[in-house]
């Protein structure tokens, strides 16, 4: 029986992508053990996960070297035979090389890849082929499995289900207008202009974090739509994707959630702000789009996460999208 560990102590969209990683391996080898990396906060997209071993939690945030150096020593313990690292970060690549594991896999612009046993290339777009993060995250494991990428996937529980099944009663969608960067994120008067144009026989549900929550209060209050619930802070992971499942559609920004969206294959309109597809990490849903401006600026992409605010202040990318984009993928 092989022991595999797989690396990913990003953000949340990234550890949903790095989930194609589980889909895959268990695929090749079902009978493994497959452990799984993620900092503290991250844990609840693997709850009863049915191809997950174990689940390794990293607190970044408090006493961040010495809970490594635990974190470590767990990873020594277990004993693995092959350690995927998916980051490109120092610290995840000191635990990848001191793991003990009898094959270690990782990106070659980690800075301690030259101690991997494997070191792959990290690939990027070039021209109109866009690489996604599945697929470079796949060029991990390809020559353990085969070429072919699985998407993400997460797994909701019968009791996830439950808790959102009083509001799948009437056709509904999903809004989650808010964005760690401000750059990503769809103005807040443009996502109301987008609620009151929207038919009047749909329930409207506003998603995010708790951080969300006086943002999506200040869109429902503002907004004329008769039926729209700011359920923002009220949800897990699991749930929000669980809704999101079922909805008409689902409106984002380049974030966290249109990554649940294509995990679920769940419909999606994801609104492209500042940055651009050519990243590799657009959505994968069977019906997907993706909403951008259609003006020619110089200044798209600004940078590869976001900012805090537009550079050159007028924040053109996302003012320049048309309502009438949003509302034609409905």
């Amino acid at each position: 029986m092989k022991k595999f560990l797989v690396i990913q102590t990003a953000f949340i969209g990234d550890v949903v992508l790095a989930t194609g990683i589980i889909e895959k391996l268990h695929r090749f080898y079902p009978d493994a053990e497959i452990d799984f990396l993620v900092r503290k906060g991250n844990e609840g997209l693997f709850l009863n996960h049915p191809f997950l071993h174990r689940l390794l939690v990293w607190d970044k945030k408090k006493n961040k070297y010495r809970n490594l150096l635990w974190i470590l020593k767990e990873v020594r313990h277990n004993n693995y035979d092959v350690v995927v690292n998916v980051q490109r970060y120092t610290s995840t690549g000191f635990i990848t090389v001191f793991s003990g594991a009898r094959s270690t896999i990782g990106f070659n612009k980690n800075p301690w890849s030259f101690l991997f046993h494997k070191r792959i290339k990290h690939r990027v777009t070039k021209g109109k082929n866009i690489v996604h993060e599945i697929e470079r995250n796949n060029d991990l494991i390809k020559h353990l499995t085969d070429g072919k990428p699985e998407r993400p996937r997460l797994y909701p529980s019968m009791q996830d289900y439950e808790k959102v099944k009083r509001y799948k009663q009437n056709p509904y969608v999903c809004i989650a207008p808010t964005s760690v960067w401000f750059t990503k994120q769809y103005p807040k008067e443009k996502w109301i202009e987008h609620i009151n144009l929207l038919p009047r026989d749909l329930q409207i549900y506003l998603i995010g974090a708790k951080s969300d929550i006086a943002l999506c209060e200040e869109i429902k209050s503002l907004s004329k739509h008769p039926f729209i619930t700011n359920l923002a802070g009220e949800m897990s992971f699991l749930e929000s994707a669980a809704l999101q499942q079922k909805a008409v559609m689902n409106y984002v920004n380049d974030s966290a959630p249109m990554h649940f969206a294509s995990a679920m294959n769940a419909p999606v309109t994801a609104v492209y702000c500042s940055t651009v597809l050519e990243f590799g990490y657009g959505p994968l849903s069977d019906r997907s789009v993706v909403v951008q401006s259609t003006v020619p600026l110089d200044c798209k992409p600004c940078g590869i996460h976001g900012y805090m605010a537009c550079p050159l202040g007028h924040f053109k990318c996302a003012y320049t999208i048309k309502e009438e984009q949003l509302l034609k993928t409905l």
